[in-house]
């Protein structure tokens, strides 16, 4: 049975060979596919690709992607996603870099590469067998923010490894329903969202928009989320009332204010699941369905997986709670490298065989971890101290005037760096000075911004993150 296949059964690969169906495995776009109908349709989709190393798939929530990504998987062709909102230049870069062969399904207009229709009404029940557990899945692309896309090389016995862990931490299983409306070209709403309940064999329904109206509409047990969707959620009372019947809402992709996470709690009555991953590592921390769920922490490594913080000179950082250092990690649903960067990818590795995450972290002595930020743009230096910009964000969030926040660290002749809070005010703006005296009240002296830029919005890229980048 090939791992598509086995995406497409329960925990028992037997499942699929008895006959046995789900009548709503995927409802996406207004469509309602039933196991069988996915098994058929990907199958007749997997014979006409079979013979291709790559395809990009233009990634809308439509059962046209769906059945393009689970075809490939039964065929061993590898997926390239490609956000539907991709400008020129970037797919150009994706196309080019990726050496995709084909579109599979719909095409952007002017397309230089040949499409291969996906067939929604086609059936073929001819069996493929499994391809090398090693072999490539999908080549997902970065975000770019620091630099050209990367192509991000997963493969298919990482995707099982990963999944399997997310299904043990979150008790996840055939009885549960999964709902969300995040993109398909993502670790989020692609690998976990889709092909998470396709490899349990939970029913999944896609909203299209993740907007709080179209979550409460959605009976479910498991809703995703990015913090912007939860917030908007904890700003509907009446939509948040709605999920109460839910077993887990599950936040990721970025922290999750603390006020939204404790507002989710006392409308809904859960405390939200957080967790931390990204394109090179899927997820590999995680609150448990059975445990703690600490606000501002993402939990603890999911099964399979190691972690450890080092300073700046290489050293051990102590899992005090409170100390910081880069997050360094290592299991089996880590990435086989960036596509055609032998370079690129040997710097992100430790000569012992740790990734290094580019993310700041602290650990606590029970092995909880709390992301503060990115090494690059959420380290500030400043007088002499390292502080993390995550925790100023917390605080200031925590004041009744801000909406929104983004901390940086901007150059200073005589601090190194300056904290600079860009914030959107919940109404009429505030005193700068009383934003400025909130933290330092909160916090130590030295981690107060020593200016209060008042913005309308934040950039943001497609799943919901600040680019930091863009403020200065």
């Amino acid at each position: 049975m090939s791992y598509g296949h086995r995406l497409l059964s329960s925990l028992d690969p037997l499942a699929v060979a008895a006959g046995a169906d789900i009548p709503d495995a995927v409802t996406i776009d207004g469509v309602v596919l039933s196991r069988s109908d996915l098994l058929g349709a990907a199958t007749s989709v997997a014979e006409r690709v079979a013979r291709a190393e790559r395809v990009a798939v233009l990634a809308r929530p439509t059962p046209a992607t769906v059945l393009a990504v689970i075809g490939c998987l039964i065929a061993g062709v590898t997926v390239v996603p490609v956000p539907p909102d991709s400008g020129p230049a970037e797919l150009d870069h994706m196309l080019a870099d990726s050496g995709a062969q084909a579109w599979l399904g719909e095409a952007p207009e002017g397309t230089s590469l040949p499409v291969v229709p996906v067939r929604l009404h086609a059936r073929s029940w001819h069996t493929y067998p499994e391809p090398d557990p090693g072999a490539p899945a999908f080549v997902l692309y970065t975000s770019g923010t620091t630099g050209a896309p990367k192509g991000v090389v997963l493969s298919r016995r990482a995707l099982a490894a990963g999944l399997d862990a997310l299904a043990d931490a979150w008790s996840w299983t055939a009885a549960d329903v999964l709902v969300h409306g995040l993109p398909l070209f993502h670790v989020h709403g692609l690998i976990l969202g889709l092909l998470g309940p396709l490899r349990v064999g939970s029913p999944l329904v896609h909203t299209g928009r993740p907007t709080p109206a179209n979550y409460a509409a959605t009976p479910g047990t498991m809703y995703f989320g990015v913090p912007t969707v939860w917030t908007r959620i904890a700003e509907d009372p009446a939509a948040a009332k709605e999920l109460a019947a839910a077993r887990l809402l599950i936040s990721g992709s970025a922290p999750l204010p603390v006020p939204v996470f404790e507002r989710l709690a006392e409308l809904t009555g859960h405390r939200p699941v957080e967790r931390y991953g990204m394109s090179e590592t899927m997820i590999t921390l995680s609150a448990r369905a059975d445990g703690e769920r600490r606000p501002g922490w993402v939990g603890i490594p999911v099964h399979g997986v190691e972690t450890r913080l080092r300073d700046e000179t290489g050293q051990p950082v102590p899992h005090d709670g409170s100390g910081i250092g880069g997050l360094q990690v290592r299991g089996p649903m880590l990435f086989d490298g960036y596509y055609g960067r032998p370079e690129a990818t040997a710097e992100c590795w430790t000569e012992d065989g740790w990734f290094r995450t580019g993310d700041v972290a602290a650990i606590d002595a029970d092995g909880f971890h709390r992301i503060v930020g990115r090494e690059s743009v959420d380290l500030i230096k400043s007088g002499g101290y390292r502080i993390g910009a995550g925790e100023v964000e917390t605080s200031l969030l925590g004041h009744p005037a801000v909406a929104e926040v983004a901390v940086v660290g901007l150059a200073d002749p005589d601090l190194g760096q300056r904290i600079v809070a860009f914030v959107v005010p919940r109404g009429v703006a505030p005193a700068e000075k009383e934003l400025i005296d909130h933290v330092a009240g909160e916090l130590s002296v030295h981690k107060r911004p020593r200016e209060i830029r008042f913005v309308n919005s934040l950039p943001r890229n497609a799943m919901g993150k600040v680019q930091k980048t863009q403020l200065g």
